[in-house]
């Protein structure tokens, strides 16, 4: 509103009391990342971020944990659904949803904050399972789903996701209970998936395998991980099997993280292990859009103030990603000088590097690592290139029937 020249007050009353379809407004940002940005491959991450708000006239605002101060706090919560490339280049926010809170919202609060009464409690979970149903319905197709460990708990999230054709991956906690061998009815004695990962034999029958993560400002990170076939109890039933993936910090090997999959038997580790770790495109998108464009800077209470707020900065968020990958893409292009390397690509390696052989397209350079602690194991580390071309030369159609049941309505 400053930058041109506008009383704030007017843009309040175009987010908060002006009649136009913010509903529709998502919708359009879905379909235009379905037509425009849509792979076979792409990954849907699902992430839930905090506001910090004084006072207690905003919708949906209560004293719950807050990611943004790292401790309980009065914040409105709100529920997230984001798309990224397999590699993680173009992202982009498709949904964003308010958190009400179970308790605290009687009838008078809601009235002053304009809730609509067909608005009630709904458990994060859900929420995220119906943005999913949404963006599917706009026409966005997802290779992948994957969510931290509070949805990978929830055995209603798991079964939503499969019920909705959904290929995923996700953290689990550690003492999730389950079998690694097919158990013979489902009052069978049951294991903690992080005793099964130190101590069954299907794991202690492999060695760990490395895998380069990605490149930080610290160095390369990599992840040690192991897998296996694994059986949960639902009801009164035994569902799977699915995968079981254990992951440690090559460093940090107290480090370790346990990821579901439904993935079928012919989908390479490796795929599975990016998938597992992709989870920070989310992360940069809502950082970048609170950092850049105002995401919780909301100054409406509103329940559609602040709900506009939040797919108005998708709408922005958008915007940005697309002339980020159009200057990519220029960027990545040929040069324009004259003579005959005109349109041609410039080496611009090191000096240093004149001499080596040209390393194969998703080929790691194994004898020079990025950080020596790599080498310390002499092991070989599967690097992200590898992992990328891995997904790449993979053809999803050769691969046998997913390992869950009912996965044949699930589309590869």
């Amino acid at each position: 509103a400053h930058l041109m020249d506008v009383p704030p007050r007017t843009l309040q009353e175009f987010l908060s009391l002006s009649h136009w379809d913010h509903d529709g407004l998502r919708d359009t940002v879905q379909r235009i990342v379905a037509r425009d940005h849509g792979e076979p491959q792409s990954i849907g991450i699902i992430d839930e971020s905090g506001h910090p708000k004084k006072g207690d006239k905003t919708a949906c605002v209560q004293r719950q944990y807050c990611g943004a101060s790292g401790k309980v706090d009065n914040c409105v919560m709100g529920v997230h659904l984001c798309q990224a490339g397999f590699d993680g280049k173009f992202r982009a926010m498709l949904d964003s949803d308010l958190f009400l809170p179970e308790h605290g919202w009687d009838a008078k609060r809601r009235e002053e904050a304009g809730i609509p009464d067909a608005l009630v409690y709904r458990p994060k979970h859900l929420i995220a399972l119906e943005q999913l149903r949404r963006a599917s319905g706009n026409g966005v197709r997802f290779g992948w789903v994957c969510a931290d460990i509070w949805y990978g708990e929830k055995p209603a999230f798991i079964e939503g996701l499969e019920d909705l054709g959904c290929r995923f991956v996700l953290e689990i906690p550690k003492n999730l209970m389950g079998w690694v061998r097919p158990p013979a009815n489902a009052d069978s004695k049951r294991g903690e998936v992080q005793n099964m990962a130190r101590w069954s034999r299907p794991m202690l029958d492999q060695e760990w395998a490395a895998f380069h993560i990605k490149d930080t400002g610290m160095g390369a990170m990599v992840w040690e991980a192991r897998f296996a076939p694994f059986w949960l109890k639902r009801g009164n039933r035994v569902v799977g099997p699915y995968w079981l993936l254990a992951a440690r910090d090559r460093i940090h090997q107290k480090t370790i993280k346990y990821f579901l999959s439904n993935a079928s038997a012919g989908v390479p580790l490796e795929v599975l292990l990016h998938v597992a770790f992709s989870r920070w495109p989310v992360e940069r998108c809502l950082e970048d859009e609170k950092s850049e464009l105002g995401l919780g800077h909301f100054e409406v209470r509103k329940y559609d103030g602040v709900l506009r707020h939040l797919r108005i900065t998708q709408v922005s968020h958008l915007f940005l990603a697309r002339q980020a990958q159009c200057l990519a893409e220029k960027k990545s292009g040929g040069d324009d000088l004259p003579g005959e390397r005109r349109g041609q690509r410039i080496d611009r390696r090191a000096a240093t590097e004149s001499g080596r052989p040209e390393i194969p397209v998703g080929q790691s350079r194994a004898n020079h690592s990025r950080n020596p602690k790599e080498e310390c194991r002499g092991k070989k580390i599967t690097r992200q290139g590898e992992m990328q071309a891995t997904a790449k030369a993979w053809n999803p159609a050769e691969d046998a029937a997913m390992l869950h049941p009912g996965a044949e309505r699930i589309a590869l």
